[in-house]
């Protein structure tokens, strides 16, 4: 029987508490270093951080409505080999969902990772957090996530969460080791700790948490959530699909791109190591450009820019999680997330596939069915 517990909660802290559960987790002899967000000291952004003393956990903020990167990049650098000890990372599902597509393409391992995660709250772009958080980004967090949990609309101070976060249908840590629970929960005393596969359930009970049950409360709350964030996406889908459903709408919709390829930097399962667009390949000669401007009259500069993204199409769409990050990385605010969305979820469907849901599915294209597509292909 899976183990659910609570973490208790002092004078309605969570981030104190959440620090003391992080100490906790350093005491235990089989856990070597926690990868958990923290505060920077000479910034208010919360940056995942590899911690192995308890004493420098002072910045912990995983509830900081700031996103700016998805910690899968950062744990497969961590687990791609043995490294000797084991992590325990706190992240937020969309980050989990990211790193299981990466460990089933051979880029990370989950061998010495036990993988904790906390429902999403959402986050801000970089620029609104920055506004947001102030000189004081623990009093940021503490009002954000008061207000968040308490019903009240997220948008505060001239911020509201990021396209990604408001059509997330998976804001819960389901692909987790453990899963620590925020919505429906009464977190004035405690944080709701379920264990949700054999390591979560060792680790669980290493803890001595005193043991829970799930609230009644949850359930509503999580269907609730469900609900509005699945309308919202929806919505998305079709004012993405009518702004993108001919080739000169998509040149229009791409039309500020300037190939700085930024969205597949930060793009977490775009896991290339040499990317066909920084070759020779599209590394033109001069004279090429000016064929092709002599033969139209004018050609946009620089080129290639359209291609780029349906070619990032072709070979992310089926583990896209949509974290967001790529419309978080455009210099010149391009909605990439909602065509990389809306292209990934209808290529999923397709294969009746969910990115990140778990680690056992082989991803599409890798595994031969001989009755799959038989409408498309005439047997």
């Amino acid at each position: 029987m899976a183990i659910t517990a609570t973490i208790n909660v002092k004078d309605q802290d969570l981030l104190a508490s959440l620090k003391t559960f992080c100490v906790t987790l350093l005491e235990q002899e089989n856990l070597s270093a926690i990868l958990v967000p923290q505060r920077l000291p000479m910034k208010s952004m919360a940056m995942p951080t590899l911690v192995t003393a308890a004493d420098q956990l002072e910045g912990v903020d995983p509830l900081s409505p700031a996103f700016p990167m998805n910690g899968a990049k950062v744990l497969a650098k961590l687990t791609r080999r043995p490294s000797g000890g084991k992590i325990a990372a706190i992240m937020r599902p969309c980050e989990i969902r990211a790193f299981i597509e990466l460990v089933k393409l051979k880029q990370a391992r989950t061998e010495d990772v036990v993988l904790i995660g906390l429902d999403c709250l959402g986050a801000f772009r970089n620029t609104d957090y920055f506004r947001f958080a102030g000189d004081d980004a623990a009093a940021a967090t503490q009002r954000f996530y008061e207000a968040v949990l308490a019903g009240k609309d997220a948008a505060m101070d001239g911020a509201d969460l990021t396209p990604a976060c408001k059509a997330c249908e998976h804001s819960i840590p389901d692909s987790a080791d453990i899963a620590l629970g925020l919505w429906g929960v009464d977190t004035s005393a405690g944080i709701l700790a379920q264990a949700q596969s054999p390591a979560g359930e060792a680790l669980l009970a290493q803890l001595n948490l005193p043991t829970a049950e799930v609230p009644k409360a949850r359930e509503d709350a999580l269907a609730n959530l469900l609900e509005s964030r699945t309308a919202c996406r929806d919505q998305m889908f079709a004012e993405t699909a009518a702004a993108t459903d001919s080739v000169e709408k998509l040149g229009n919709y791409m039309a500020n791109c300037v190939n700085c390829y930024n969205c597949r930097v930060a793009c977490p399962v775009c896991y290339c190591k040499e990317c066909v667009f920084v070759t020779d390949v599209f590394n033109h000669e001069p004279a090429q450009y000016l064929r092709w401007a002599q033969r139209k009259g004018a050609v946009k500069m620089p080129t290639d820019t359209v291609f780029y993204h349906l070619t990032r199409l072709t070979h992310m769409s089926t583990a896209c999680v949509g974290c967001g990050q790529c419309s978080n990385a455009c210099p010149n605010d391009i909605p990439v997330m909602e065509l990389f969305r809306l292209v990934g979820h209808r290529t999923q469907e397709a294969f009746a596939y969910e990115a990140g849901k778990s680690v056992d599915e082989s991803p599409p294209m890798s595994v031969f069915r001989e009755d799959e597509f038989q409408e498309v292909v005439g047997l």
